[in-house]
């Protein structure tokens, strides 16, 4: 293995990226920019994406290797670093091969679409002989709003958190290669594909796995009007989702994809026995209130500290810092900072959120997240709405 880096003495880290469609294409945009990073090859099925993704790498001195496949990529034996951004139901396939490689990997959310799916990869790595760095990809960790409002959390600053809220409001889902992402069985479902995100933040926030979600969600709005093949989109829209957790805390997700007329898209808060503190983006707000000392509307407004260097990209610059986390921790051969048992949790809350719509009650965890009962997320029925 190459001796990597950023200093004069060091080689580029080399990365591959296995699917050049919209995440595939951010990543290789941040990468560009990351000191010390390379990018010698790519490799998606459809040639729209090589194109598309050969175009952001003009200017790179080395063109890279394209591949159709993610096996012809590893079998070209170039890279240091694969970074998976292919659709959420190639990803079972893919990581059982990338993990089998002596390679560092970076793998976008969802982990997989199916809790069976995530044990599978995490039994795998058990198993992995190298020691290289396995993270899953939660951006919205690196969000500088977000990034702060965790910092205070850990800090103390509220106390021992008791509730948090996490609102996203925002548009619908955007076009993608095939409209995979237009169907449950293919996406694991809006409250994976999606959410997974905002569990994973409740998680790292509480310090603590969940134990219990009910849930209730519709297609109220969006794509209801989208048939591919013969097959109409499934897609959720709208939901509530509760989550409690063995401490006593709880969390509660409030999602609308038709709400792009809106101030925030996302809004984050955390209450605790000493205090307040939100998060907003992308205004990149923090409003923190502490008990006896502040009231209502006498509390202290800041923006957050942002440290992206001006790349912004589609994620307020959270998915560079993320890129700039990652390539650290490979060099001083530290662990990865969200990992794939962190990804199947994440994905686990989502499964059990979509159960509870289903089966209008709460689902505990323990019943998600046994590969004997957990099977493909159902399709839901537009405009009707089951509450858990």
């Amino acid at each position: 293995m190459q001796t990597t880096g950023s200093g004069p003495d060091k080689k580029p880290l080399r990365y591959g990226i296995v699917g050049t469609g919209m995440m595939g294409r951010e990543h290789i945009a941040d990468l560009l920019d990351v000191p010390g990073a390379s990018i010698t090859a790519i490799a998606d099925p459809e040639r729209e994406s090589i194109a598309a993704a050969q175009l952001l790498l003009d200017h790179q001195p080395q063109r890279p290797a394209t591949f159709k496949s993610h096996r012809d990529l590893l079998a070209g034996g170039n890279c240091d670093v694969v970074v998976v951004a292919s659709p959420n139901h190639t990803h079972d396939e893919v990581l059982a091969d990338v993990l089998a490689a002596d390679l560092h990997v970076l793998i976008e959310k969802p982990l997989c679409t199916t809790t069976a799916g995530c044990r599978a990869v995490v039994d795998q790595l058990e198993r992995r002989s190298t020691d290289r760095l396995v993270w899953v990809a939660m951006e919205y960790r690196y969000m500088a709003a977000i990034t702060e409002l965790i910092r205070l959390v850990h800090a103390g600053t509220v106390g021992t958190p008791h509730m948090v809220s996490v609102r996203e409001h925002r548009f619908p889902f955007l076009p993608k290669v095939g409209d995979w992402n237009r169907f449950s069985h293919l996406t694991g479902g809006t409250l994976v594909e999606k959410t997974c995100h905002f569990f994973d933040l409740m998680n790292l926030i509480l310090h603590e796995r969940p134990e219990r979600v009910m849930a209730s969600g519709a297609q109220g709005l969006n794509h209801l009007d989208e048939v591919y093949d013969g097959r109409r989109a499934d897609m959720l829209d709208n939901a509530f989702v509760i989550v409690d957790y063995p401490g006593g805390a709880r969390a509660l997700l409030d999602l609308c994809m038709f709400a792009e007329a809106t101030d925030e898209q996302e809004e984050i808060s955390v209450i605790g026995d000493s205090g307040k503190v939100e998060a907003a983006v992308p205004s990149n707000t923090i409003k923190l209130g502490r008990r006896g000392q502040h009231d209502i509307g006498s509390i202290e407004r800041y923006t957050a500290p942002q440290d992206h260097m001006g790349r912004v990209g589609l994620h307020h610059g959270s998915s560079f810092i993320q890129h700039l986390r990652l390539k650290a921790a490979i060099d001083r051969g530290t662990g990865a900072e969200v990992t794939v048992t962190d990804g199947y949790w994440a994905v686990a809350t989502g499964v059990a959120a979509h159960r509870s719509i289903e089966l209008g009650r709460p689902v505990e965890l323990a019943e998600v997240m046994s590969t004997a009962t957990e099977t493909t997320p159902p399709a839901h029925s537009t405009r009707q709405e089951n509450i858990g």
